[in-house]
């Protein structure tokens, strides 16, 4: 599912402008394509930067401007992700300011697909408002809702 989504990314940024990925839009509360890229792209970033010492910490990223300004960059980034998937299974120590519980790099990876899923789905808002892209039927859609829809199509 990871790549699905990330390729899907990938091939929507490469055909977005510059000024269209980070143009602020008004069904986005001002933020821009470029914003809920960043913000997709930094959840998977936590979550390999805390995989060697096992300790995840979602609040902590970055906030990388040049990812949110540059599709370029972002694809970068991205290609990155996918390189970085097959990483063993393990257990890890997930924190934030309120909580610290276990869980391990498959649920989490599962856990900021489904975070990536939701962003795709305001970027679709956005795209729309901006006009003049075509995206999958797929793009910011659960595997759920797909299955379900195709199951009422039957």
């Amino acid at each position: 599912m990871t790549i699905q989504i990330l390729q899907e990314l990938i091939s929507f940024l490469e055909k977005i402008t510059p000024s269209h990925y980070t143009q602020q839009c008004q069904n986005l509360s001002g933020a821009s394509i470029g914003q809920h890229v960043r913000h997709t792209i930094e959840m998977y970033q936590c979550l390999y930067l805390g995989y060697e010492n096992g300790i995840v910490n979602y609040t902590q990223r970055k906030r990388d401007v040049q990812i949110e300004s540059s599709e370029v960059y972002a694809i970068e980034c991205l290609q990155t992700i996918v390189s970085q998937l097959y990483l063993q299974d393990k257990t890890l120590f997930l924190v934030n300011e309120n909580e610290e519980l276990f869980s391990s790099y498959k649920r989490e990876i599962l856990y900021c697909d489904e975070h990536a899923i939701h962003h795709l789905a305001l970027i679709r808002v956005g795209i729309h408002e901006i006009g003049g892209y075509t995206l999958s039927d797929s793009f910011g859609v659960a595997p759920s809702t797909i299955k379900y829809r195709q199951s009422c199509v039957q």
